[in-house]
Protein backbone atom coordinates (compact mmCIF):
# COMPACT_ATOMS: atom_id res chain seq x y z
CA UNK A 1 0.00 0.00 0.00
CA UNK A 2 2.89 2.38 0.75
CA UNK A 3 4.34 1.87 -2.71
CA UNK A 4 0.97 2.55 -4.34
CA UNK A 5 0.51 5.70 -2.25
CA UNK A 6 3.89 7.04 -3.40
CA UNK A 7 3.07 6.06 -7.00
CA UNK A 8 -0.28 7.84 -6.86
CA UNK A 9 1.27 10.99 -5.43
CA UNK A 10 4.05 10.91 -8.06
CA UNK A 11 1.52 10.48 -10.87
CA UNK A 12 -0.60 13.35 -9.55
CA UNK A 13 2.40 15.69 -9.31
CA UNK A 14 3.69 14.73 -12.77
CA UNK A 15 0.29 15.39 -14.38
CA UNK A 16 0.50 18.96 -13.09
CA UNK A 17 3.92 19.53 -14.66
CA UNK A 18 3.63 22.14 -17.43
CA UNK A 19 6.54 20.54 -19.31
CA UNK A 20 4.34 17.50 -19.90
CA UNK A 21 1.74 19.49 -21.82
CA UNK A 22 4.32 21.41 -23.83
CA UNK A 23 5.85 18.14 -24.99
CA UNK A 24 2.44 16.63 -25.74
CA UNK A 25 1.61 19.68 -27.86
CA UNK A 26 4.80 19.32 -29.89
CA UNK A 27 4.20 15.58 -30.23
CA UNK A 28 0.71 16.16 -31.64
CA UNK A 29 2.11 18.84 -33.94
CA UNK A 30 4.78 16.46 -35.25
CA UNK A 31 2.17 13.76 -35.88
CA UNK A 32 -0.14 16.12 -37.76
CA UNK A 33 2.77 17.64 -39.73
CA UNK A 34 3.89 14.19 -40.92
CA UNK A 35 1.41 14.45 -43.79
CA UNK A 36 3.54 17.23 -45.30
CA UNK A 37 6.48 14.85 -45.66
CA UNK A 38 4.14 12.26 -47.13
CA UNK A 39 3.48 14.52 -50.10
CA UNK A 40 7.12 14.17 -51.12
CA UNK A 41 6.69 10.46 -51.87
CA UNK A 42 3.67 9.85 -54.05
CA UNK A 43 1.69 6.84 -52.90
CA UNK A 44 3.79 6.44 -49.76
CA UNK A 45 2.11 9.10 -47.63
CA UNK A 46 0.32 6.72 -45.23
CA UNK A 47 3.51 4.73 -44.63
CA UNK A 48 5.43 7.91 -43.87
CA UNK A 49 2.69 9.19 -41.57
CA UNK A 50 2.75 5.90 -39.63
CA UNK A 51 6.54 5.89 -39.35
CA UNK A 52 6.84 9.54 -38.29
CA UNK A 53 3.90 9.26 -35.90
CA UNK A 54 5.47 6.31 -34.08
CA UNK A 55 8.84 8.09 -34.08
CA UNK A 56 7.15 11.12 -32.48
CA UNK A 57 5.59 8.89 -29.81
CA UNK A 58 9.04 7.45 -29.04
CA UNK A 59 10.96 10.74 -29.08
CA UNK A 60 8.56 12.81 -27.02
CA UNK A 61 7.95 9.89 -24.67
CA UNK A 62 11.70 9.79 -24.04
CA UNK A 63 11.79 13.55 -23.45
CA UNK A 64 8.96 13.26 -20.91
CA UNK A 65 10.79 10.42 -19.16
CA UNK A 66 13.98 12.52 -19.12
CA UNK A 67 12.58 15.86 -17.93
CA UNK A 68 10.32 14.38 -15.29
CA UNK A 69 12.25 11.22 -14.37
CA UNK A 70 15.62 12.86 -13.74
CA UNK A 71 13.94 15.31 -11.35
CA UNK A 72 12.01 12.75 -9.31
CA UNK A 73 14.42 12.23 -6.41
CA UNK A 74 16.45 15.40 -6.84
CA UNK A 75 13.35 17.57 -6.46
CA UNK A 76 12.41 15.87 -3.19
CA UNK A 77 15.92 16.45 -1.84
CA UNK A 78 16.08 20.05 -3.09
CA UNK A 79 12.74 20.95 -1.48
CA UNK A 80 13.73 18.99 1.62
CA UNK A 81 10.44 17.09 1.51
CA UNK A 82 12.51 13.92 1.43
CA UNK A 83 13.13 14.22 5.18
CA UNK A 84 9.41 14.08 5.91
CA UNK A 85 8.98 11.13 3.57
CA UNK A 86 11.79 8.95 4.88
CA UNK A 87 10.65 9.53 8.46
CA UNK A 88 7.54 7.54 7.61
CA UNK A 89 7.46 3.76 8.20
CA UNK A 90 8.69 3.11 4.69
CA UNK A 91 11.79 1.46 3.31
CA UNK A 92 13.85 3.42 0.82
CA UNK A 93 13.44 0.85 -1.95
CA UNK A 94 9.65 1.24 -1.56
CA UNK A 95 10.05 4.96 -2.14
CA UNK A 96 12.10 4.35 -5.31
CA UNK A 97 9.66 1.73 -6.59
CA UNK A 98 6.69 3.99 -5.89
CA UNK A 99 8.29 6.89 -7.74
CA UNK A 100 9.05 4.62 -10.69
CA UNK A 101 5.54 3.14 -10.85
CA UNK A 102 4.01 6.61 -10.72
CA UNK A 103 6.05 7.76 -13.70
CA UNK A 104 5.40 4.44 -15.48
CA UNK A 105 1.66 5.05 -15.10
CA UNK A 106 2.06 8.56 -16.51
CA UNK A 107 4.01 7.25 -19.51
CA UNK A 108 1.35 4.59 -20.09
CA UNK A 109 -1.28 7.33 -20.26
CA UNK A 110 0.87 9.57 -22.46
CA UNK A 111 1.78 6.73 -24.84
CA UNK A 112 -1.87 5.70 -25.10
CA UNK A 113 -2.95 9.29 -25.85
CA UNK A 114 -0.25 9.86 -28.47
CA UNK A 115 -0.96 6.47 -30.08
CA UNK A 116 -4.68 7.28 -30.18
CA UNK A 117 -3.96 10.62 -31.89
CA UNK A 118 -1.68 8.90 -34.41
CA UNK A 119 -4.21 6.12 -35.04
CA UNK A 120 -7.05 8.57 -35.54
CA UNK A 121 -4.96 10.64 -37.95
CA UNK A 122 -4.04 7.60 -40.04
CA UNK A 123 -7.69 6.58 -40.26
CA UNK A 124 -8.80 10.12 -41.17
CA UNK A 125 -6.25 10.09 -44.02
CA UNK A 126 -7.80 6.88 -45.34
CA UNK A 127 -5.14 4.49 -44.08
CA UNK A 128 -5.60 1.21 -42.25
CA UNK A 129 -4.17 -0.08 -38.99
CA UNK A 130 -3.09 -3.57 -38.07
CA UNK A 131 -1.79 -5.34 -34.97
CA UNK A 132 1.84 -4.53 -35.80
CA UNK A 133 1.15 -0.78 -35.43
CA UNK A 134 -0.08 -1.27 -31.86
CA UNK A 135 2.68 -3.76 -31.07
CA UNK A 136 5.16 -1.07 -32.16
CA UNK A 137 3.52 1.35 -29.71
CA UNK A 138 3.71 -1.31 -26.97
CA UNK A 139 7.44 -1.83 -27.53
CA UNK A 140 7.98 1.94 -27.53
CA UNK A 141 6.35 2.03 -24.10
CA UNK A 142 8.54 -0.87 -22.98
CA UNK A 143 11.61 1.07 -24.10
CA UNK A 144 10.39 4.09 -22.15
CA UNK A 145 10.08 1.95 -19.03
CA UNK A 146 13.74 0.98 -19.35
CA UNK A 147 14.88 4.56 -19.88
CA UNK A 148 12.69 5.71 -16.98
CA UNK A 149 14.47 3.24 -14.70
CA UNK A 150 17.78 4.73 -15.84
CA UNK A 151 16.41 8.25 -15.19
CA UNK A 152 15.35 7.25 -11.66
CA UNK A 153 18.81 5.77 -11.01
CA UNK A 154 20.54 8.95 -12.18
CA UNK A 155 18.10 11.09 -10.21
CA UNK A 156 19.40 9.33 -7.11
CA UNK A 157 23.07 10.01 -7.79
CA UNK A 158 23.46 13.15 -9.90
CA UNK A 159 21.92 16.47 -10.92
CA UNK A 160 18.92 16.68 -13.28
CA UNK A 161 20.94 18.32 -16.07
CA UNK A 162 23.70 15.70 -16.08
CA UNK A 163 21.13 12.94 -15.69
CA UNK A 164 19.14 14.24 -18.66
CA UNK A 165 22.27 14.35 -20.83
CA UNK A 166 23.22 10.80 -19.87
CA UNK A 167 19.73 9.38 -20.47
CA UNK A 168 19.40 11.07 -23.87
CA UNK A 169 22.88 9.87 -24.81
CA UNK A 170 21.92 6.35 -23.75
CA UNK A 171 18.82 6.64 -25.94
CA UNK A 172 20.87 7.67 -28.97
CA UNK A 173 23.69 5.15 -28.41
CA UNK A 174 21.21 2.40 -27.53
CA UNK A 175 19.80 2.61 -31.04
CA UNK A 176 23.25 2.30 -32.59
CA UNK A 177 24.93 -0.36 -30.44
CA UNK A 178 25.53 -2.59 -33.48
CA UNK A 179 28.23 -0.11 -34.54
CA UNK A 180 30.19 -1.01 -31.41
CA UNK A 181 30.35 -4.63 -32.52
CA UNK A 182 31.17 -3.93 -36.18
CA UNK A 183 34.46 -2.11 -35.79
CA UNK A 184 37.02 -1.85 -38.62
CA UNK A 185 39.95 -4.26 -38.43
CA UNK A 186 42.47 -1.49 -37.73
CA UNK A 187 40.80 -0.78 -34.37
CA UNK A 188 42.29 -3.17 -31.85
CA UNK A 189 43.68 -3.45 -28.36
CA UNK A 190 42.07 -1.62 -25.45
CA UNK A 191 39.77 0.40 -27.71
CA UNK A 192 38.22 -2.73 -29.23
CA UNK A 193 37.85 -4.36 -25.82
CA UNK A 194 36.12 -1.26 -24.44
CA UNK A 195 33.82 -0.98 -27.44
CA UNK A 196 32.89 -4.65 -27.30
CA UNK A 197 32.32 -4.34 -23.56
CA UNK A 198 30.01 -1.37 -24.13
CA UNK A 199 28.11 -3.42 -26.73
CA UNK A 200 27.25 -6.08 -24.16
CA UNK A 201 26.64 -3.70 -21.24
CA UNK A 202 24.50 -1.05 -22.92
CA UNK A 203 20.90 -2.03 -23.70
CA UNK A 204 20.24 -2.56 -27.40
CA UNK A 205 17.23 -0.29 -27.81
CA UNK A 206 16.87 -1.19 -31.49
CA UNK A 207 15.28 -4.41 -30.22
CA UNK A 208 12.20 -2.33 -29.43
CA UNK A 209 12.08 -0.64 -32.82
CA UNK A 210 9.61 -2.24 -35.22
CA UNK A 211 8.39 1.04 -36.71
CA UNK A 212 9.45 0.05 -40.24
CA UNK A 213 7.43 -3.15 -39.99
CA UNK A 214 4.43 -1.22 -38.65
CA UNK A 215 4.63 1.36 -41.45
CA UNK A 216 4.79 -1.35 -44.13
CA UNK A 217 2.23 -3.66 -42.57
CA UNK A 218 4.71 -6.49 -42.01
CA UNK A 219 3.63 -9.09 -39.47
CA UNK A 220 5.91 -9.39 -36.43
CA UNK A 221 6.04 -12.73 -34.65
CA UNK A 222 4.54 -12.65 -31.13
CA UNK A 223 7.59 -14.60 -29.94
CA UNK A 224 9.83 -11.69 -30.95
CA UNK A 225 7.67 -9.19 -29.07
CA UNK A 226 7.71 -11.46 -26.00
CA UNK A 227 11.51 -11.78 -26.22
CA UNK A 228 11.96 -8.00 -26.55
CA UNK A 229 9.71 -7.42 -23.54
CA UNK A 230 11.62 -9.98 -21.46
CA UNK A 231 14.90 -8.35 -22.52
CA UNK A 232 13.62 -4.94 -21.45
CA UNK A 233 12.22 -6.26 -18.17
CA UNK A 234 15.62 -7.69 -17.17
CA UNK A 235 17.46 -4.42 -17.86
CA UNK A 236 14.75 -2.41 -16.09
CA UNK A 237 14.89 -4.63 -13.01
CA UNK A 238 18.67 -4.32 -12.80
CA UNK A 239 18.49 -0.53 -13.07
CA UNK A 240 15.81 -0.31 -10.36
CA UNK A 241 17.89 -2.49 -8.03
CA UNK A 242 20.88 -0.20 -8.61
CA UNK A 243 18.68 2.86 -8.00
CA UNK A 244 17.46 1.38 -4.72
CA UNK A 245 21.01 0.57 -3.60
CA UNK A 246 22.23 4.06 -4.57
CA UNK A 247 19.41 5.73 -2.65
CA UNK A 248 19.93 3.42 0.34
CA UNK A 249 23.47 4.75 0.72
CA UNK A 250 22.54 8.37 0.02
CA UNK A 251 23.05 10.67 2.98
CA UNK A 252 19.70 12.43 3.26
Amino acid sequence: MIVLAVAHNTFREAVRDKVLYVLLFFSATAILASKALGWISIGQDIKIVKDISLAAVALFGVLIAIFIGTNLIYKEIDKRTIYTIICQPMRRFEFILGKYLGLAALLALVTAVMTAVASGYVLVLGGTLDATFFLAALLIYWELLLLTALAVLLSSVTSPILGAIIVFTAFMVGHATSILNELPDHISGVTRVMMNGAYYILPNLSNFNIRAEAANGIVVAPSYVAWAMAYGAIYTTVLLVLASLAFEDKDV
